[in-house]
Order: structure tokens, then sequence, then C-alpha cells
């Protein structure tokens, strides 16, 4: 067995499908891949010094700017990534309970939501810039940008590094950062359009690639299942073709199959978000239907469950169980992309699949918990202090929960849900301690000070 981190801890809850997946490959394979999607509130971009005129009017409507309004959607935002961050510590710490309602609900679904709410976060970052119209304003917000990307993946290789079991998604979040540079100021139709294409386009290009191209492998020759950029990549150059693999490609977190994710994000960020609230409520559990409801028509209504049963029964037959099992097993999540035994795979909408319906699916969902904090946030906004105060401290909670299970050993094995409440708890009591003694949390604070500097901020 070769992997990046501690298999014998991740297969802890999963005992089946490792032995699946362990039959058919060599795997690297985390419990529950999991990702950073913000760093927190982003500052806003100093405001344009008076004798600069707006060139051209802004391509938005920012609504109203009431300083209420503008305090309700940063906490609507902020609440919903602290849900996310809330999310992944149950997928990681509760890992033994890999089979119950709580982790199936949670699981891929809290990185998808941190990955959406990365793309407002960069909306709202750049509102500032599109409305002086002024292009020094534009590059240096775009400077920041890339600072935050590198900083990103800096800190993602050193997580990494450290982790004993959660796949750390900060690496290929940057790489995505630093692609999306040039849409930064496009248009909520545009980012939109882009966002639907890809979101269908990309996993079909993925199956395609991966079909006719060798999967990476670690130095040893031993065949990588899911996975991100380590250390050890960025020294030799077979170990750069792995890194552009695993970031682009095959990896737990393929910038292929995720970009949609920022994007769409962007798209929504561009909008008032306390006025369409209750749309995004509508149009997430729209997208959510038609991702996990067209999954279910493909699969069990049209016939694809029969080609996915014919592409496990080797597998099965050589573990001695049925087929059925087999598929219920590989068809319950996945590492980051399908498999390309048969195109029947792309049907599926298993979590951190990648497939067309996966990703449409687990979008809606994350749009929709946005709208609902957004008019909570509006509504009765002292509900959400505590969860807005967790998002606000997004990457130090995020990286201070890698670092803390890898000092106790990895995810408990006893009593799960009780540790798990327990992470979760001290996490929201740090981010409201903190947010009210010092604001940014410190890694925040480090993100926004290197990158403050490289803008130009003044």
């Amino acid at each position: 067995m070769v992997g990046r981190g501690n298999p014998s801890r991740l297969r802890r809850g999963r005992p089946g499908r490792d032995a699946i997946v362990d039959t058919m490959t060599t795997t690297e394979s985390p419990t529950e891949p999991s990702g950073i999607a913000a760093v927190g509130r982003f500052p806003a971009v100093p405001a344009p010094r008076p004798a600069r005129a707006p060139t051209a009017p802004a391509p938005w409507r920012t609504g109203r700017r009431s300083g209420a309004s503008g305090r309700e959607r940063l906490a609507g935002v902020d609440a919903a990534r602290g849900l996310a961050v809330l999310g992944m510590i149950v997928a990681h710490v509760a890992a033994a309970e890999a089979t119950s309602t709580l982790w199936t609900l949670v699981n891929g679904r809290a990185a998808v939501l941190f990955g959406v709410l990365g793309g407002v976060s960069l909306a709202l970052m750049a509102r500032s810039a599109l409305r002086s119209g002024d292009p020094r304003d534009r590059a240096a917000l775009r400077r920041r940008v890339a600072v935050r990307a590198v900083l990103l993946i800096v800190l993602g290789v050193v997580l990494a590094a450290v982790s004993t079991g959660p796949m750390v998604i900060l690496a290929v979040y940057g790489v995505e950062f630093l692609l999306v540079l040039p849409l930064l100021f496009a248009g909520a139709r545009t980012l939109a359009v882009t966002a639907a294409v890809w979101a269908v386009a990309g996993p079909l290009l993925s199956f395609a690639l991966r079909s006719v191209l060798p999967g990476p492998t670690t130095a040893d020759g031993g065949t990588i299942l899911g996975g991100v950029l380590q250390a050890s990549d960025l020294t030799s150059g077979a170990g750069l073709v792995r890194a552009v693999d695993v970031l682009l490609l095959s990896g737990a977190y393929p910038v292929l199959t995720w970009m949609p994710f920022l994007l769409l994000g962007m798209a929504i960020g561009r909008l008032d978000l306390r006025a369409a609230a209750g749309r995004l409520v509508a149009g997430g559990l729209v997208g959510a239907t038609i991702g996990y409801g067209g999954s279910w028509l493909a699969v069990d209504v049209l016939g694809g469950r029969q080609a996915l049963l014919g592409s496990v029964a080797p597998v099965a037959d050589r573990l001695g169980m049925p087929p059925e099992a087999a598929l219920e097993i590989l068809g319950s999540s996945s590492y980051g992309t399908v498999a390309t035994t048969t195109p029947a795979w792309l049907l599926v909408a298993a979590p951190h699949s990648g497939s067309p319906f996966d990703v449409v699916g687990a979008a809606g969902v994350a749009v929709a918990v946005l709208g609902l904090c957004l008019l909570v946030a509006r509504a009765v906004p002292a509900l959400l202090v505590p969860l807005a105060a967790t998002g606000s401290l997004a990457l130090t909670v995020y990286a201070g929960h890698i670092v803390v299970l890898t000092l106790a050993g990895g995810a408990p094995e006893t009593s799960p849900w009780a540790v798990t409440a327990v992470f979760c708890a001290v996490a929201v009591l740090f981010a409201a301690g903190w947010r009210g003694l010092a604001g940014r949390g410190p890694l925040e604070q480090v993100v926004h000070a290197v990158s403050a500097r490289a803008g130009g901020a003044r």
C-alpha cells in the first residue's frame, strides 16, 4: 500500500470500500476530502482617490448601500462559511461514522460550499475596483489575489505534509485563484454561463483524458487515487508531472471539475445578495433536484445501473461479494474523479465523484444554503453571530483542526460524535473570542498584510 497520508487511519470507517479499492489499485484514500474555500472575510479594496472619476458605469447593481444591509450581507456569507468549516470538521473527526446520516449529508458538500463562497468573496473584493473603473485599481487587486493564491498553495503544501488523513484543498484552491484572474472583473452573466458550461464539459473532458492518459503514480510506481499537492512533488521532474496531474485532472480536488464552484460563487457575488437571497434558495433547490434527481433517473430508471453492475462485476467476483454490494460501496463516495471503466460512471452523483450530476447537485445545495443564511441574517441576525464568527476565521479554524487532528493521532475510533462536538464547540468559541478581541484571525491577518502590501494598499 502506497499513500501520502496514513491509510490505516483512513479506512477505519469504510472497510468495505477500501478492500475494493485495494483490489483494483494502490490507493491514497481520504475518508473525506475536504477543503477551504475562503480565507475569512476579504477586506475591501481601499476607495479610489476623489480625483478619479468613474470611466464607465459598473456592469452590475450593488443595491442598497446602507450599513445595515451591508452587515447583513456579510453576516450571511460568513455564517454560510462557518457552516462549511464545521461541516468539514464533522466529516474529518467523525470519520468512523461514515455511514451515518449526518456524515453523509456533509460529505463533499461542505467543501463545495467553501468553493462557492470563495467565489463570492472574490466578487466582493472586486466591487470597489469595478466602481472606480481605474485600471490601476484593477491591477492592484489582481496582484493581491495572486499573492493570496501563492500563500494558499504554500500553506496547503505545509498542511498536507502534516495531515494524517484529510486531504487539504488549499493548494488546488490557490491554483484556481490564479486561473480565474482573467475573469476577476467579468459580469455576472459571463461568469454564470462559464460556470454552467464548465460544470458539464469539465467532467466529460476529465473522463476522456483519464481514459487515455496514465494516472499519477508515486516514486515507486504505485497508482494514486485522489491525492493533493505534496512537497515531494516539487523536487523532481517526475514529481512535477505528478503535481500537474493531481492538481488539474486526477487529484482529490481536480481543477477541471472544481472550477465551476468558484465561478458560480463569483457570479452570485455580482448580485445584490440581500435582494437575491430568496432566489438563491429557490435556484439552489432546483439545481440540487436536477443534479441528484437526474442521476437517480439516469441510473435507476433509464438503465444506467446495469452498465455499472457490469463494470464492478469482476471486482465483486474477486472479493466474493454480489455486484450490487460492490456498487453500493463504490457508488457511495469517490476520491475526486469517477472510474473510466464505463461512461455510465458519469451518471452517478456520489460526493467527490466529479460527475456532471455531482457538480450540479452539490452546487445547488451550496447556493440554497447561502441563500438561507442570507435570509436568516436579514430576519434574525443574532442567530448567526456564532456561525459568522467561525466563518470569518475560516482559514485559521480549518488549518487548526488539521493540526489538532494530527497531534491527536487522527480521527477517533471511540466516541467519535462526542469528540466531534468538542471540536466544533472549541472552534466556535475560539472564533467568537478572537474576533471580539482582535478582529481578523491570525492566518487571515498574515494573508491580508502580505497581499495588501503586494497590491500597494494605501
